[in-house]
């Protein structure tokens, strides 16, 4: 399967300049599941868009610390994409940025959570009775659902972890590709710019390990399957 990857993470500080960037951390998660796989990164966050979407068989959005209710130029271009995406079918997966963009993009909203930032290893409930620990860093999320959209997933103070509109959309509000000793490395860079009791919660969740190959192979049973 050629799979594109839309790159949406705007940070460009010197802590993110030393770890890889989210256009190489989805493939490398995916290909623990399917070695064969390839893979095509556009980075929309510098105005890199697909010059078509012919030949791909599916597309991937990645998160990112940015706003999608920014009003930013790639941004809007963006939405008009996930659209385009939509109407032609091909099966689509957003992570944090890009499960809130596809959500808003088709008819949904999205706020602050009030209660305030979630960060650190959560468990995703989903509503198939399966749990999977991932690591989250979020304070905005999905408060309206676009239409025909159904939840899929709950987690921490995050009544919509995920949701899917019929075979083609699949979303999760998480980290899948995040790495335990970025994550860790993460809670640390954000020590002073964060609440002091937000901090000490994401240290003490990380005793635990998100199950990064789970998730991949979901997302790829998803993305087959469409």
């Amino acid at each position: 399967m050629r799979i594109a990857v839309l790159m949406t993470n705007t940070d460009e500080s010197a802590f993110s300049q030393a770890w890889p960037k989210d256009g190489e951390k989805f493939p490398a998660m995916m290909l623990k599941v399917r070695p064969d796989w390839e893979f095509e990164v556009f980075d929309v966050k510098d105005g890199v868009f697909p010059d078509s979407l012919e030949g791909l068989d599916g597309v991937m959005i990645t998160g990112s610390p940015h706003s999608v209710n920014s009003g930013e130029a790639w941004v809007e271009r963006l939405f008009g994409l996930i659209r385009e995406i939509y109407a032609k079918g091909l099966p689509m997966f957003g992570a944090c940025f890009g499960h809130q963009a596809i959500a808003k993009a088709l008819g949904g909203e999205v706020g602050d959570n009030p209660e305030g930032w979630v960060f650190g290893l959560v468990e995703a409930k989903y509503r198939d009775g399966t749990s999977l620990p991932l690591y989250a860093s979020h304070s905005e999320q999905v408060i309206k659902l676009p239409d025909n959209a159904e939840i899929i997933a709950e987690g921490p103070d995050c009544g919509v972890a995920g949701f899917v509109i019929g075979q083609g959309v699949m979303t999760n509000q998480y980290h899948p590709e995040m790495e335990p000793e970025f994550i860790a490395a993460l809670v640390e860079h954000l020590a002073d710019e964060l609440p002091a009791d937000v901090i000490d919660a994401a240290r003490e969740s990380l005793v635990g390990q998100a199950d990064m190959v789970a998730m991949a192979e979901r997302i790829a049973l998803f993305l087959e399957k469409s």
